[in-house]
């Protein structure tokens, strides 16, 4: 008997409130046109544009108002990206032009966002001067703030002033005995607070700030960093609190905790979360709060696409050599936005199509009918070597993989796992090896790599780690190759339920 084929994209989400509603195509789909036009270009909020646009960061704010124990602010470190970290410090004269030559090199680039490399709300001054000027000589990007909240609820109405419409708060915590273990003090009033005292003040700020964002209308995206025997057990309830007050998405990000990057965490021996873990955290509070799922913590001076970075293109010296015509720029960049959203519209159509207008059924009442047999098959976890939406990377020049969960419901994104490149077609494959090993540990849990081409040494290997490589959908979209590779399965019996046969280590 032939076993049923399921559809590439599962069906629309209904009744999605704005509140409520996250990344996911599906949920992008139960927006309102208001709030969908808000989100559908902006990579962070938008698991379908980050596909297609970009962001950037300025460095305009090195001061900070709070200490954690995770964070360890750097300076002129080009090979760290992590929160925190840039290579140029700018004043608000050399952030706006830095700005405008990448809108006008990067016409998909739609949000400039200033995240540090301390808190933008604790260098208000040099914050607000950049904003003021790019409301007036950028007016088609979108501006946006990252911040711990601590001053925030001070800040919203100018926020509001410079039409800022998506702010994200670091929301760790709602328990001050937790945040006591992650907070080891702050400046408050001219004064450091220590402690249970201090997470106490920053909690209640926070708090605050979120419920006068959301009551101006503005979006807010609540980023969490997950500490294994810190706050991992606490962080549904953080989701379950910030989604009554009405943050739009949960991003729920693993610590980065190396031992060189100087935190506290990375000296005192402190783990970061396996894959496995957050995804399963990240599970736990999707159901109370839709998830960022495409997250890559980037560096406070990152430049392009989610996953990469061009900032090394438009260092200060570089950008004055450059001839700006920003008026140009914007018609180049207002043409290439209609292109893209028309694609988006596109795709969203072939994936929901209208349902046809059925012929009226009288249903004859039966108390004990038997409930229709489940589909077959269990979820599968997939990693792609991704560029653009498609599966476009060859294994060996991966630098990072997404990876999907396909199931009877369809494909979605839940998470990435970062990789160096196996093979660099030069005399430095020599490490070739190692880099290869690395690169199976961080996919250890699926079951299948999608790429669009692999050589013969790390297919074997891969096999014998007990996990498939696959290069027979390249330059296919990632959520048709995905669901064609499980139907696939599925056919050929291999997605019985019951648990998965342990791989290799």
């Amino acid at each position: 008997m032939d076993l049923p084929v399921i559809e590439s994209s599962p069906p629309a989400a209904t009744g999605c409130s704005a509140g409520s509603c996250g990344s996911t195509a599906q949920q992008v789909d139960g927006l309102s046109d208001a709030i969908r036009a808000r989100v559908q270009d902006h990579p962070c909020y938008s698991e379908d544009a980050h596909h297609y646009f970009a962001r950037m960061h300025v460095a305009v704010a090195p001061a900070c108002n709070i200490q954690c124990h995770y964070c360890n602010r750097k300076y002129d470190c080009a090979n760290e990206s992590r929160p925190g970290v840039v290579s140029e410090l700018l004043t608000p004269d050399q952030a706006v032009r830095k700005t405008l030559a990448v809108a006008a090199t990067i016409p998909q680039m739609t949000v400039l966002g200033i995240a540090g490399p301390g808190d933008p709300l604790a260098n208000p001054q040099r914050t607000f001067e950049t904003f003021r000027q790019l409301a007036l000589k950028a007016p088609d990007i979108k501006l946006c703030v990252s911040t711990n909240g601590l001053v925030l609820p001070d800040h919203v109405d100018e926020l509001a002033r410079y039409n800022i419409d998506h702010v994200t708060i670091t929301i760790n915590c709602v328990d001050p005995d937790v945040g006591a273990r992650i907070y080891p003090w702050i400046f408050w009033k001219n004064k450091r607070v220590f402690g249970r005292e201090a997470a106490a003040i920053l909690i209640e700020q926070q708090q605050k700030g979120l419920e006068m964002l959301t009551a101006r209308g503005i979006l807010v995206k609540v980023n969490s960093v997950l500490i294994p025997g810190v706050n991992d057990q606490h962080l549904p309830e953080v989701s379950k609190v910030v989604k009554a007050k009405g943050a739009f998405l949960h991003n729920v990000m693993p610590l980065i905790a190396e031992a060189e990057h100087g935190t506290f965490y990375g000296v005192m021996g402190q783990r970061s979360p396996k894959p496995a873990e957050l995804k399963a955290l990240q599970d736990a509070c999707e159901g109370d709060m839709n998830m960022m799922r495409h997250c890559r913590q980037c560096r406070a001076d990152a430049v392009g696409l989610l996953g990469e970075d061009r900032g090394a293109e438009f260092t200060l010296d570089r950008i004055d050599t450059m001839e700006i015509d920003y008026e140009a720029a914007m018609a180049v960049r207002a043409e290439l936005r209609a292109q893209i959203a028309a694609e988006l519209a596109e795709k969203r159509a072939r994936a929901h199509p209208p349902a046809a207008t059925a012929t009226p059924q009288v249903i004859s009442f039966q108390p004990h009918a038997a409930k229709p047999a489940p589909v077959p098959g269990r979820p599968v976890l997939m990693a792609v070597a991704a560029r653009d939406g498609l599966v476009a990377v060859h294994f060996g020049h991966a630098r990072e993989f997404l990876v999907y969960e396909a199931s009877a419901s369809g494909a979605r994104l839940v998470g990435h796992r970062k990789a160096e490149s196996y093979c660099s077609g030069d005399e430095s494959c020599g490490d070739a090896e190692s880099v290869l090993e690395k690169t199976i540990r961080a996919l250890a849990d699926c079951e299948v790599v999608l790429c669009s081409r692999i050589g013969y040494e790390p297919w074997g290997q891969l096999e014998s780690a007990g996990i498939q490589p696959n290069g027979e959908h390249a330059m296919q979209p990632i959520v048709d190759a995905v669901m064609a590779v499980w139907n696939e399965m599925l056919a050929a019996g291999k997605l019985a339920a019951g648990p998965i046969v342990a791989k290799r280590a």
